[in-house]
């Protein structure tokens, strides 16, 4: 920048020279022209004087004894005939009677004139003077005109002038880097600071207000933007912003997160992230001002894109897109529709076999003593239905935390021979053996579903268990848990059902589930039983050898 500004003023001053000197030297040459043209005039005079008293003395033979011929001498009759030329035989010579200056000679007593000529570039000056006896003696001189004075003086004049201007430049090069050289020293960051030029202190009076309010901006721009940093950072939503041409402005972890890029493509275009037709389909609509969701499919997850447009005046200037994960929720979507459907498929089924029952008796198709056997199997349905009915209410209140919930220590090992004492008979009709290893222990728990727990894992455990088979449970504790496995001797549960067992309603044989009358519901409140005590449960399990369900739970609550 310094240097640009250095060849500005170099070449100003150097143009200012250029011209300076023309004019010094027109003016020098008119000034010389002048000089001369009047000091030949004095010449011209001076000796028309001479000549006048020789003419008048001697006539015009005085003239022609005259030898020195720097001048011309005319003299003419009154009547304009030439008498006599130094230069030129006067028979061949026109009547003079027309000049200017002879005219001028008649009337004044003495006259002047000037007459150039363009093809020798000379000027001609007259001088004419009347004497006494009416005759008319002019005197005349030649010099070169302007322009061949300067053609004489070309080669000299280049020369002073090519001397000139080097000099010229020689001090407006050192000029120049004089004057710039305190402005490209000065010190933009501190201006008011610098020593310079007066001039200039108005300037940078205004660059330091000025340097002041960027400062002040750029400190709030600085805050804004580690604010917003702070906000979209610690969102669990991925957020992106992108402009008219697609390219990414600014983007948080959790949308790099979602889209599973290793690196930030801020400044690439957002195609980058998904070349999936319906998300180039979204933000074209988005960038043609249009409002845009749709659930994406991204890595096996379902992300759900919103997507709207910045408008400024009529313009769309880019577009502001918000990513939310929705797997969890269309489960859970996907699970209340299966719960309903699973209830109204499980609570049918009885109350048919009720309706059955009931109207085969009120049509008196039933004999008297088969009277009791029909009542019975009514009464089974209606306790089926009933368990189904509490284990339905009790798994919604789970969902939906409205259960009074109360922490306190509670011994886990009379939580576990409660359970068996409760399923004792159970367990006695089918044949199985009930067993606790451990001793006592305590943790700050909810009792009622810890007791919820234990006892639906150990009725499931009898319920799918072998005639003369066993259900134990093994008590162990660290310093920071306690850990409770209820391990069965039972059918076993196959490898590919094993995740599922813990879905509500779902079985894994049915038509055994139906025959000792289960619900489904069973593990899916161990699960949430499990999961609102802050513990977590395992399953492990081999078809013929049984399964073990391992449930572990922190001694201490912590809020």
């Amino acid at each position: 920048m310094g240097r640009e500004v250095t060849k500005k003023i170099f070449k100003s001053m150097m143009l200012v020279c250029a011209v300076v000197l023309a004019a010094g030297l027109a003016l020098v040459l008119g000034i010389l022209y002048r000089n001369f043209d009047r000091q030949m005039r004095d010449e011209l005079v001076k000796e028309a004087a001479y000549l006048e008293y020789g003419v008048e003395q001697q006539g015009a033979d005085y003239l022609k004894n005259i030898k020195d011929k720097s001048a011309r001498i005319t003299y003419i009759a009154q009547d304009g005939t030439v008498l006599f030329d130094n230069e030129a035989d006067v028979s061949e010579m026109e009547n003079h009677r027309d000049r200017d200056e002879f005219q001028k000679a008649e009337k004044y007593g003495a006259g002047e004139s000037s007459r150039y000529s363009d093809t020798l570039s000379e000027k001609t000056t007259y001088y004419a003077l009347r004497l006494k006896d009416g005759t008319v003696l002019r005197v005349s001189g030649t010099q070169d005109s302007v322009f061949a004075l300067v053609e004489n003086l070309v080669l000299p004049l280049c020369w002073i002038l090519l001397i000139m201007l080097v000099l010229s430049g020689i001090i407006a090069s050192v000029i120049s880097k004089k004057i710039v050289k305190p402005v490209n020293e000065l010190d933009l960051e501190h201006p008011e600071e610098n020593q310079i030029y007066e001039e200039l202190s108005p300037l940078l009076s205004k660059i330091h207000r000025q340097n002041r309010e960027i400062q002040n901006q750029l400190e709030l721009a600085k805050q804004q933007q580690q604010e917003f940093s702070l906000i979209t950072e610690n969102m669990q939503e991925g957020l992106i912003v992108i402009d008219k041409y697609t390219m990414i402005l600014s983007a948080n972890s959790s949308a790099w997160n979602l889209f599973r890029m290793d690196k930030v493509r801020q400044g690439e275009s957002v195609y980058c992230l998904d070349r999936a037709e319906d998300f180039r389909h979204a933000i074209e609509h988005v960038l043609e001002g249009e409002h845009e969701e749709l659930v994406l499919k991204l890595n096996g997850s379902d992300i759900q894109l919103i997507a709207n447009p910045v408008i400024r005046g009529q313009k769309t200037e880019g577009a502001v897109i918000l990513l939310v994960d929705v797997t969890e929720k269309l489960e859970r979507e996907n699970l209340r529709r299966e719960f309903s459907a699973n209830v109204s498929h499980e609570l049918k089924t009885p109350l048919t076999s009720i309706s059955g029952f009931a109207e085969i008796i009120q049509g008196g198709f039933v004999k008297e003593e088969d009277i009791p056997k029909f009542a019975g199997r009514i009464y089974k349905e209606s306790q089926r239905l009933l368990q189904l009915v509490e284990d339905v209410i009790q798994i919604s209140q789970l969902d939906e935390e409205k259960m009074p919930y109360v922490w306190e220590p509670v011994d886990v090992y009379q939580v576990c021979k409660s359970a068996f004492d409760s399923l004792k008979e159970k367990a006695y009709k089918m044949n199985v053996h009930l067993y606790i290893c451990g001793e006592s222990m305590k943790m700050e728990v909810i009792r009622t579903l810890l007791e919820e727990a234990v006892y639906n894992v150990c009725d499931n455990a009898i319920k799918y268990n072998r005639n003369d088979g066993s259900v134990s449970i093994f008590l162990e504790q660290t310093a920071q848990e306690v850990q409770i496995v209820v391990k069965d001797t039972g059918i076993g549960i196959p490898r590919e059902d094993q995740d599922r067992v813990f879905e509500r309603f779902y079985r894994v044989d049915k038509s055994h589930s139906k025959e000792i009358g289960g619900t489904g519901l069973g593990l899916s409140i161990v699960k949430h039983a499990v999961s609102t005590l802050d513990g977590s449960v395992g399953l492990r399990s081999e078809v013929g050898s049984g399964t073990e369900i391992c449930m572990k739970f922190p001694k201490v609550h912590k809020e």
